[in-house]
């Protein structure tokens, strides 16, 4: 069930009222914290990126955007599920970045090798670029991806969040993933 004060502190946004945008974030935080660790904990050990971390930056680039107005709590989680895609293919970017350049990158930041639990940043790229791919022919399946995938959301609250019912949802999970499974098998087009 929808948090009332969550939509009221939206509508303060939406009306421009001074510091809502940061109340909003302090209603919100726990559950955007609990996104980001639910995320995390899939990522190979020693990730660098913690989840407060990752909320912070999250919040940084929705704090961009504030003005574009969010139509309720679910599209502000969808917004905050996509902005933690974004932020934790930066930070996948930027490592590998670092690795080709040769600069010291430790153990503990290169992961452990017998990990087989985690999400290697190669990984998090592929499906990136093959969901830039699957964007192009299916853009809801993608924000189902990043709901699912990258903010950890359950299919409830990814059907609340993208306004569409839990059997589609779960439809578009099931295809999804089918369709990510070929295209990071064969990643040819």
């Amino acid at each position: 069930m929808p948090d009332p004060s969550v939509t009221v502190l939206l509508q303060e946004v939406e009306a421009g009222r001074d510091g809502a945008f940061d109340r909003l974030l302090a209603g919100v935080y726990p559950e955007l914290r609990e996104m980001a660790r639910g995320k995390l904990f899939d990522q190979r050990a020693g990730h660098t990126l913690s989840p407060t971390g990752l909320v912070h930056e999250a919040y940084l680039r929705l704090v961009r955007y504030q003005d574009a107005g969010f139509e309720g709590r679910a599209h502000f989680f969808g917004a905050a599920a996509q902005t933690m895609r974004r932020v934790l293919v930066d930070h996948a970017r930027k490592k590998t970045a670092d690795k080709r350049r040769g600069e010291h990158v430790s153990l503990t930041d290169a992961g452990e090798l017998g990990d087989r639990d985690a999400v290697p940043l190669d990984e998090v790229l592929a499906v990136d670029d093959a969901l830039a791919r699957l964007a192009q022919e299916r853009p809801r399946w993608v924000r189902v991806v990043e709901c699912r995938y990258f903010a950890g959301l359950t299919l409830d609250e990814t059907a609340e969040a993208l306004g569409v019912s839990h059997a589609t949802v779960s439809n578009d999970w099931r295809l999804a993933r089918a369709w990510l499974k070929r295209a990071l098998t064969d990643p040819e087009p």
